[in-house]
């Protein structure tokens, strides 16, 4: 952490943090957004996730892209943190694993804005009750 040497330095300190917060807590309705959600439980923590979710907020901000950024708890992916999944409005969530800030820029360039899918998408492997019937 850089040491306030000014007020001038605090000043963009607080814009920096209010800026991430309003990337995080967007909109009355985040239903509406694309919703990205980092898993931030221990091992996505120890793998990396902090890094990630730090990206793509920058990222977002950037490239003014309508989302909101959460982070979640485990999502059973142990063996593929960090972990990343994706809601865009209308369509199923999908879930990236061994996400590293590369991953993280190309989910939003690539997978948010253009519609690619891209490599790491962790297949969804269950049934419900009423499927297994």
């Amino acid at each position: 952490m850089n040491k306030i040497k000014s007020i001038d330095d605090l000043r963009k300190m607080k814009q920096d943090l209010e800026s991430g917060m309003n990337i995080r807590e967007k909109s009355n309705s985040p239903e509406s957004l694309v919703q990205i959600r980092v898993a931030m439980a221990t091992c996505g923590i120890a793998a990396g996730a902090r890094t990630v979710m730090n990206t793509l907020i920058e990222k977002i901000e950037k490239d003014k892209v309508q989302a909101v950024v959460t982070q979640g708890g485990c999502m059973g992916y142990c063996y593929a943190e960090p972990t990343v999944e994706v809601r865009i409005p209308g369509k199923d969530p999908v879930v990236f694993g061994y996400v590293d800030s590369k991953v993280a820029i190309d989910i939003i360039e690539k997978y948010i804005g253009k519609g690619e899918l891209l490599e790491g998408i962790i297949p969804v492997n269950y049934q419900t009750i009423n499927e297994k019937k």
